[in-house]
């Protein structure tokens, strides 16, 4: 299973950075707007600026982290394509893996374990779903079978009556 839409493995790196960053400036900004606007002193006011605070404050770090990881599991994955030759579902396991298991790294060899698992169950979760939906949206496609000729519509195989057919 290919993905055809994909940048070459150098620019994919850059560009998962920037779409993970994405992803997590502006998920990570409606959560820390919703925090800032529940933890922010009584009226409106001051929740609106409590909301606006937090979402400056926090989204570009959680941005930042999203990126890091995006960055990290891109290059593992690229490192893999290159190293086994093809690129499968196993590449982004393994990948989601690694990527965890080196963010836990400073927290302990049982925090990398545990991240570790997260990461290659996460991925082979999200994996799993895609081929699943793969599968399931290429059968709505299928080509229809075309529809079999009557045999008694048919001309005779012996030949005859060919002659008057087309006078």
């Amino acid at each position: 299973m290919e993905e055809y839409a994909r940048e070459p493995c150098p620019w994919r790196i850059v560009d998962d950075c920037g779409g993970a960053f994405t992803m997590g400036a502006l998920g990570g900004g409606v959560f820390q707007a919703v925090k800032g606007f529940r933890n922010a002193p009584a009226g409106v006011g001051h929740r609106l600026k409590g909301s606006a605070n937090a979402v400056m404050i926090r989204a570009p770090q959680i941005g930042g982290s999203f990126a890091v990881w995006g960055g990290l599991f891109s290059t593992i994955d690229c490192g893999l394509v290159r190293l086994r030759g093809k690129e499968d579902p196993w590449n982004s396991i393994t990948s989601g893996a690694l990527t965890g298991a080196i963010l836990a790294a400073r927290s302990g060899p049982l925090a990398m374990m545990g991240s570790a698992m997260m990461g290659g169950i996460l991925l082979a979760l999200i994996e799993g779903f895609g081929i699943l939906l793969t599968r399931y949206t290429a059968q709505q496609f299928q080509n229809p079978v075309p529809f079999a000729d009557d045999p008694s519509q048919l001309p005779p195989k012996d030949g005859a009556g060919q002659k008057g057919q087309f006078q």
